[in-house]
């Protein structure tokens, strides 16, 4: 057995600028996986000592040092040292001082190469597992907003153009779908970051007789990594959590701008709370939607972070370089932004204040119901291409006389066919929406199915 030096120093760092020192370690932002880093080294050792590659006592050293080490880092009481790079060799130097030479021990048949890939690992199969939940959370918040607010009618959109009614449950239900694709994505992430790398080494494997399957066992992955290579070179799953989180975010960006825009006055459709709004420096009067607008500017810094991953892995050779080093703070970050967005959201919507009688007026103001009148000709038995024609000229008439479709007379209706009758006076927006009474489509009824379809797939999936 070699001779144990007193205190573990860097093998990369020694005699390292100091400048060059500070600009290469990582353990500002890596102590964040010490819970990971020492789970995994938990399960190795346990290996180690079960294969008879170390002594039993020495891993049983090792493993009441790093339970201490834990609970110092937890108690905020751990010293980390900046010269020892990274939380690998922080945690180990501790060991060591711990417990002396049977410390040095822990590093067999290990790289750390393969130890951050498997500390990575967990970390997104974690993230993705609290993805997944904050997006339930908030499935569930939606699906109260939309049943608290069942009948409400408001316009639907196209272009930012009133274009035909439909319930406010409908368009909430929208969103549902939009997470629930989410979740999916980072459930598939999970399922590829899955795979244990710890014992592919450095990039080689290693020449002791491991027992990977039962440390891919103690840290609950389902599989081990089938290349060495590939093992410490890949990050994915990294690329796949962030292109995973940049869609939620892009879709929660999107819920965000119109909870902007409706609670605007131009809109009116919805009143935010105070305590979800800010006033303005000078302008008393202000109720400014800042919750929305941070989330819809910060989908900018999950976008950004995919875009990192992807550049710096373009062109790295294998197997392992320092440049990934550099897929952890925006990996943080993305996460962090990601689950205070969904947090966030889901304490804002049970607040809002729905303005229901002014959501249907804006729909029966408008002339969302011209392809209702389009339809009624067409039950009349007018091609759509004719009836399209007709209640386009119509819509140009009222406009003219500044009038709405339910303002006109049904003489100023037949002066564009002869087929209406004074059933289109009674064309309205709940006749509109209850017509739509197709699978998906917005009447009460399905849309009353959807929710109870929806709330069914939440619990089967709890």
């Amino acid at each position: 057995m070699p001779e144990q030096k007193d205190r573990i120093e860097s093998p990369t760092a020694r005699g390292l600028d100091e400048r060059a020192l500070k600009y290469s370690a990582s353990i500002a932002y890596d102590r964040r996986l010490y819970r990971h880093d020492i789970a995994a080294s938990i399960a190795h050792a346990r290996m180690l000592a079960k294969q008879g590659i170390i002594p039993g006592d020495d891993a049983h050293s090792i493993l009441r040092g790093l339970g201490e080490i834990r609970e110092e880092i937890e108690r905020g009481e751990f010293p980390f040292r900046e010269e020892l790079e990274d939380i690998h060799l922080n945690i180990e130097a501790r060991l060591q001082e711990k417990i002396g030479e049977a410390a040095g021990r822990l590093h067999t048949a290990r790289s750390r190469n393969d130890q951050i890939a498997t500390d990575m690992r967990l970390f997104v199969i974690e993230a993705c597992d609290d993805a997944v939940a904050s997006i339930r959370r908030l499935q569930t918040a939606l699906l109260d907003l939309a049943e608290a607010n069942q009948n409400a009618v408001m316009p639907g959109y196209t272009h930012l153009q009133r274009a035909q009614p439909v319930l406010f449950a409908h368009h909430l239900l929208a969103y549902f779908e939009m997470l629930d694709r989410d979740s999916g994505r980072f459930l598939d992430c999970r399922s590829r970051a899955d795979e244990l790398p710890l014992g592919a080494g450095a990039l080689a494997g290693v020449p002791y007789p491991l027992d990977r399957e039962f440390v891919a066992s103690e840290l609950g992955f389902s599989r081990v990594s089938r290349n060495s290579i590939d093992a410490v070179a890949d990050r994915d799953f990294v690329v796949e959590f962030q292109a995973a989180a940049a869609a939620a975010m892009m879709h929660l960006s999107r819920l965000a701008e119109e909870i902007v825009l409706w609670s605007s006055d131009e809109f009116g459709f919805l009143r935010l709370p105070v305590t979800f709004t800010t006033g303005s420096s000078i302008m008393p009067q202000k109720r400014n939607p800042d919750v929305a607008e941070l989330a819809r500017g910060r989908t900018g810094r999950a976008y950004g972070n995919l875009i990192a991953i992807l550049t710096m892995l373009k062109g790295l050779p294998l197997a392992y370089n320092r440049d990934l080093q550099e897929d952890k703070q925006p990996l943080f970050d993305t996460v962090d932004t990601l689950l205070a967005t969904l947090e966030v959201l889901t304490a804002l919507l049970p607040a809002l204040e729905v303005r229901s009688e002014r959501m249907e007026s804006a729909a029966a103001e408008s002339y969302a119901l011209a392809t209702d009148v389009a339809d009624y000709l067409v039950r009349k038995g007018m091609p759509f291409r004719e009836a399209h024609q007709a209640v386009a000229d119509l819509v140009r008439y009222a406009e003219g006389e500044g009038k709405s479709l339910r303002g006109l007379s049904l003489e100023e209706y037949r002066r564009f066919s002869p087929l209406f009758e004074h059933d289109v006076l009674a064309l309205d927006v709940r006749a509109s929406v209850a017509a739509r009474d197709v699978p998906g489509g917005t009447a009460p009824s399905r849309v009353a199915e959807a929710l109870k379809l929806a709330r069914e797939r939440l619990r089967d999936e709890a």
